[in-house]
């Protein structure tokens, strides 16, 4: 995989996701989510606000109360000793249950997620080698093997 500075483009084989056309498979994207008997703005939200609701409540009520997804990354960001040890290991668990909540919830979601085909989905972050490929491309894309776990289980 080659790196470029665009951070949305599509190849034969590639699909990266990050800005306007795919935009929306990425969490910050204005698509609300109901889950856990709660409306989200966004997934981002909803990630955000499971890593912090049993643990730290007050927390997760300032993430459920901020005004956007930047917002909410800064409040987790600057509380980051406080995540319960347990989020290593429930993290993946709980995204694929919202990813899951937004495609069920949003037409466009399943048929953005369909017109993708067979193509690898990355989240071509240029700092987040965990959920996506992070700056040198070789990151975990994690959020976008799930993506396309999901999107198998649609065809």
């Amino acid at each position: 995989m080659t790196k470029t500075p665009d951070y949305n483009y599509s190849t034969e084989k590639e699909v990266f996701f990050y800005t306007p056309r795919y935009y929306p498979l990425d969490n910050f994207s204005a698509f609300s989510i109901t889950i856990w008997d709660k409306t989200f703005p966004t997934a981002e939200h909803a990630y955000q606000w499971k890593k912090f609701s049993d643990s730290e409540p007050a927390i997760a009520e300032l993430i459920c109360n901020a005004t956007n997804p930047h917002q909410v990354k800064k409040i987790s960001d600057a509380h980051k000793a406080k995540c319960p040890s347990s989020w290593t290991t429930d993290n993946l668990i709980q995204m694929e249950l919202i990813l899951r909540a937004k495609i069920e919830q949003h037409q466009k979601m399943r048929d953005l997620l369909l017109e993708t085909g067979e193509k690898e989905l990355l989240e071509n972050s240029p700092v987040d080698a965990y959920w996506g490929v992070g700056p040198t491309g070789d990151g975990l894309n994690h959020l976008g093997k799930l993506w396309m776990k999901l999107r198998d289980e649609l065809q």
